[in-house]
């Protein structure tokens, strides 16, 4: 049975052990798509599926979270946070007990397709939780404190996956995957407390939902911010989502391999998730942001170069990767924290949004532009550099546009 809301106070929410609940819930996306990454090339040959077909096992996972994203924030909105995301973890077991007894691609597909529409209502009701909970500097630090445990995912999920085909088939993910899903339902029904109490739910109404993802997605600083965290994340995602291309083909590893390339990034993640933290009470949020995407930029043309020089290699085609993405971590949880704040009344709908944004963007850029760009090292680090300048533009544009007024109306 679903507790009843709970009024959040320093005694009942155990800091803490929320932190942890949420972080965990919040951690379900990145895992779900890098776990199964080691086991590519064997679902490949199993399915009888091309390297480019393979890409869509990832490319509709992240399509269809996107989709569905649009509706776990409004509905969370509408009848709280605690059954949007109780549903969406039971939903997410059996669609990965569908990917586990996959026969062949097309129903892999599916399965895949169910992970995502479900997927999203752990990591996304998750980040509303938190403002729910916190103003100020103080929701600034939990959001960097979620995102230090949140940047573990990466790593773990492809070295799990690693160890598990080492020893059983790769449907043996997936299996893994439907135990995470009963767990995670368990933390949400018996430990999670509902932090959005009823006299400050919305009507569920479709017409209402609409109105107020019409009212997010037209909002002009909002749709500024959403595009300097979407490309700034994309120039550390495209090393993320093409980890199977760089992995097995470019740099010639193994499937045991991936901690190579995945655990530069989380250091740099959770070093980064550590800086935002310990500076929210020093430094005002939109400098500390600015100097996150000075150091973004910078050390994507510092990529460039590096992997125009050494080619196909480790270690240096590795060593500012994780720069960027410490720089993305100092900086995107100001992004959020700015975007649900221009909608304080939805957001349920503003943490729609900005997923939304970021997950369809990173369909494409799992399906189609990997699949071109991915041919060298250097092609990559190219890519991300244009998207880091594309993401440091449109910071640019949002501090230097004229202050507007509160963009939250009924």
């Amino acid at each position: 049975m679903i507790a009843e809301p709970v009024k959040p106070t320093r005694g009942t929410a155990r800091k803490g052990l929320i932190t942890a609940m949420i972080a965990a819930l919040a951690m379900i996306g990145p895992f779900t798509i890098d776990a199964v990454f080691p086991a590519f090339d064997l679902i490949g040959r199993d399915v009888r599926a091309s390297t480019a077909a393979m890409q869509q096992v990832t490319s509709v996972y992240m399509l269809s979270f996107a989709v569905m994203s649009l509706f776990h924030g409004p509905i969370s909105d509408a009848i709280g946070r605690k059954k949007v995301m109780g549903a969406g973890m039971i939903a997410y077991a059996v669609a990965s007990l569908v990917c586990m007894l996959a026969p062949n691609l097309t129903v892999l597909l599916i399965g895949r397709a169910l992970q995502g529409f479900s997927a999203g209502a752990g990591q996304i009701v998750s980040r509303t939780i938190i403002r729910d909970l916190y103003t100020g500097p103080a929701a600034q630090k939990m959001m960097a404190q979620v995102a230090m445990i949140f940047a573990i995912a990466p790593a773990v999920a492809p070295i799990v996956g690693g160890w598990i085909i080492g020893v059983a088939s790769w449907r043996a993910i997936f299996g893994g995957l439907v135990g995470v899903g009963v767990v995670l339902s368990l933390i949400v029904v018996f430990g999670l407390p509902e932090t959005h109490p009823t006299e400050k739910r919305r009507q569920l109404d479709l017409a209402d939902v609409l109105h107020g993802l019409r009212m997010v997605l037209s909002d002009g600083p909002y749709l500024r911010l959403a595009f300097a965290g979407m490309f700034g994340f994309s120039a550390q995602f495209i090393y993320i989502v093409g980890a199977p291309i760089i992995m097995l083909q470019l740099l010639g590893k193994g499937e045991q391999d991936f901690w190579m390339l995945f655990v530069p990034f989380v250091v740099g993640m959770i070093l980064g998730s550590f800086m935002n933290a310990r500076l929210a009470h020093r430094v005002p949020p939109q400098r500390l942001v600015s100097i996150a995407m000075v150091a973004l930029v910078t050390s994507s043309l510092a990529g460039v170069v590096v992997a125009f020089v050494a080619g196909n290699h480790l270690p240096w085609v590795m060593v500012f990767p994780p720069v960027i993405a410490f720089s993305m971590a100092v900086s995107f949880p100001i992004l959020q924290l700015a975007m649900l704040d221009r909608f304080p009344t939805r957001r349920g709908a503003a943490a729609s949004g900005q997923s939304f944004t970021q997950l369809l963007f990173n369909s494409l850029l799992s399906g189609v532009i990997v699949t071109i760009v991915a041919t060298s090292m250097a092609s990559i680090a190219v890519t991300s550099a244009v998207f880091a300048i594309l993401g440091a533009s449109f910071w640019v544009w949002h501090v230097r546009s004229p202050a507007e007024s509160r963009a939250d109306q009924a």
